[in-house]
C-alpha cells in the first residue's frame, strides 16, 4: 500500500471518530427551571407562571420620577464601571475577529540582500524577494473550537455589560429612594423637635405657675435634646447618601436634586414571568451558561489535540542567488511544503488535559444550575418582600391613626390633671417611632419592586 493511501486512511478514521469535536454547544437537557419561583403567600406552593415579565419592560416605565430618570441616564453615560464594561466588549470583539482570521493563510514578505567579496575580486551582489504563505488546515476542529470559544468570551463580555447596566440602574434607584426616605424622616423629626420645643416652653410656664415640678421640666428637656440629636444624625445620613450617589454618577460629592417620597409611582402588580425566561433575560445566568459553553469548547479542543495537524507552507518570489553562483537577471522561484504532525509520545499528557477539561465542564454545568437557583431565590425574596411590606403598611397606617388619637387624649387628660407628663412623652415618642417606621416600610416596598425588576433581568438594552 502506498504511503499516500495510508495517510488518507488515517485521516478518514480520525474524521469518523471525531464527529463530536465539530458539534456546537447545546444547552443540556438536565438544566431545571421548573418551580424555582416560590409563592409569596403559600408556604408550600410555587408561583404560577406569568405571561408578562417585568424584565422586558423599559426602566423608564418602572421609574417614572423625571429627576430619577435624569440621574439614571447620567449614570449610564458616565459611571466608571459602565464605561469599563463597554471597553471590555470592544476588546473581546477584536479578539473574536482575530480568532476568525486564523482560518485564513498568513502571508509574509521578507526581502533579503547581500554582498560578497573574496580577496581582490569584485563584489557579488545577491538578492531574494520572497513572499511566504502559511496555512494551518483545520482538519479536526482545533481552530473551529478556538473560534467558538472566543465567541462565548465575547458574548460573556456583552452579558457582563448588561449586568453592570442592570446593577447600576437598580443601585441608583435604591440610593435615590433611600434619600427620599431620609428626607421624609428629617421632615417628621423636625416637626417632632418643634413639638418638643413647645412642650418644654409650656412645662416651664406650668412650673412657674406651680402646676408641675422641676423634674418634669428636666425630663421634657432631655427628650427634646434626644430627638434633636437624632435629627442631626439623620441629616448626616442624607449627606453620606448624597455623596454615595454622586460617586455612582462619576462626579464629586454634591447635593442631589430630587423629588418627594409621596410622589413616587409604585406598580400595583408585579410580574415575574415564566421561569424559563430567566435563562435568556438575566445577564448573570447567561454569563454562567457562556462559561459552560466555553468549558465545552475547551473539552473539544482537548479532544482535537489527539489528532494530527496539517500545515501547508509556500514560498514564491525572485532571486539571483542559487546558493552557489550569482546570476543576473534574477529568476522566479516557487516552493511548497505540506507537513502532517501526529502526537505519539505525549498521549499521557493529552489524556490528563482531557480529563481536566471534562471535570471543568461538569463544574461549569453545576455553577450554571446554581445561578438559576440563585435567580429564583432572588425573585422569590422580592415577591415576598413586596407582599409583606404591603401588609405592614396597612398596619403602620392603623397604628399611626391610633397613636395620634392617643397623643390628643393624653394632652387633654393632662390639662385636666388626669394624666402625667410621662404619658404625654410616651405617646409622642411612640407616634414618632411609628411614623418613621411607616416611611421605612414604604421605601422597602419600593426596593422590593427594584429588586424584582433586577432579579428578572430588567434594565437591559
Amino acid at each position: 500500500m502506498k504511503k499516500n493511501q495510508v495517510i488518507y486512511m488515517m485521516c478518514a478514521t480520525a474524521l469518523l471518530s471525531s464527529c463530536h469535536i465539530y458539534k456546537a454547544y447545546d444547552r443540556p437537557d438536565t438544566i431545571e427551571t421548573a418551580g424555582i419561583y416560590r409563592d409569596p403567600v403559600s408556604v408550600t406552593d410555587t408561583l404560577a407562571a406569568d405571561t408578562t415579565n417585568m424584565g422586558n419592560i423599559p426602566w423608564t416605565d418602572i421609574f417614572r420620577d423625571p429627576k430619577l430618570q435624569s440621574l439614571i441616564e447620567e449614570g449610564l453615560a458616565n459611571n466608571v464601571d459602565m464605561q469599563a464594561a463597554i471597553l471590555r466588549v470592544e476588546e473581546s470583539k477584536a479578539l473574536l475577529t482575530a480568532a476568525r482570521l486564523s482560518f485564513l493563510p498568513s502571508l509574509n514578505l521578507a526581502p533579503q540582500g547581500s554582498t560578497t567579496t573574496i580577496g581582490s575580486s569584485s563584489f557579488a551582489k545577491a538578492y531574494t524577494l520572497p513572499a511566504a504563505a502559511s496555512w494551518e488546515v483545520d482538519l479536526f476542529g482545533k481552530l473551529l473550537n478556538a473560534s467558538r470559544d472566543q465567541k462565548t468570551i465575547y458574548l460573556q463580555s456583552q452579558y457582563s455589560q448588561q449586568a453592570v447596566r442592570s446593577q447600576l440602574i437598580s443601585g441608583i434607584a435604591n440610593t435615590y429612594f433611600t434619600l427620599l426616605m431620609l428626607d421624609r424622616q428629617v421632615e417628621i423629626t423636625t416637626e417632632t423637635v418643634d413639638i418638643y420645643k413647645e412642650n418644654v416652653r409650656a412645662m416651664e410656664a406650668m412650673k412657674e405657675a406651680g402646676m408641675t415640678t422641676e423634674a418634669a421640666v428636666v425630663q421634657m428637656k432631655a427628650v427634646y435634646h434626644q430627638v434633636s440629636s437624632s435629627l442631626i444624625n439623620l441629616k448626616r445620613q442624607v449627606r453620606e447618601v448624597e455623596n454615595s450617589l454622586s460617586v455612582l454618577l462619576a462626579k464629586a460629592p454634591q447635593q442631589i436634586e430630587r423629588g418627594r417620597l409621596e410622589d413616587q409611582y409604585i406598580p400595583e402588580e408585579l410580574m415575574a414571568g415564566v421561569p424559563l425566561q430567566l435563562l435568556e433575560n438575566r445577564p448573570d445566568v447567561k454569563i454562567a451558561e457562556m462559561s459552560l459553553a466555553s468549558a465545552y469548547y475547551t473539552t473539544n479542543k482537548a479532544r482535537a489535540a489527539f489528532y494530527p495537524g496539517l500545515n501547508i507552507t509556500a514560498t514564491a518570489g525572485w532571486t539571483n542567488g542559487s546558493g552557489i553562483t550569482v546570476s543576473n537577471p534574477g529568476q522566479f522561484m516557487f516552493q511548497a511544503l505540506a507537513s502532517l504532525a501526529q502526537p505519539i509520545f505525549n498521549n499521557g499528557k493529552l489524556m490528563a488535559n482531557l480529563k481536566v477539561s471534562k471535570a471543568e465542564e461538569k463544574i461549569a454545568q453545576m455553577n450554571y444550575q446554581q445561578a438559576i437557583l440563585q435567580a429564583g431565590k432572588e425573585v422569590s425574596d422580592a415577591l415576598h418582600l413586596y407582599d409583606a411590606t404591603n401588609k405592614m403598611l396597612v398596619q403602620d397606617k392603623e397604628q399611626i391613626a391610633q397613636l395620634e388619637k392617643a397623643v390628643e387624649y393624653t394632652k387633654a387628660l393632662f390639662q385636666s390633671a388626669e394624666s402625667t407628663y410621662l404619658e404625654i412623652l410616651s405617646a409622642q415618642q411612640s407616634l414618632l417611632s411609628a411614623q418613621l417606621t411607616e416611611v421605612s416600610d414604604n421605601v422597602q416596598r419600593m426596593q422590593a419592586v427594584i429588586n424584582l425588576y433586577s432579579a428578572v433581568g430588567g434594565g437591559r438594552e
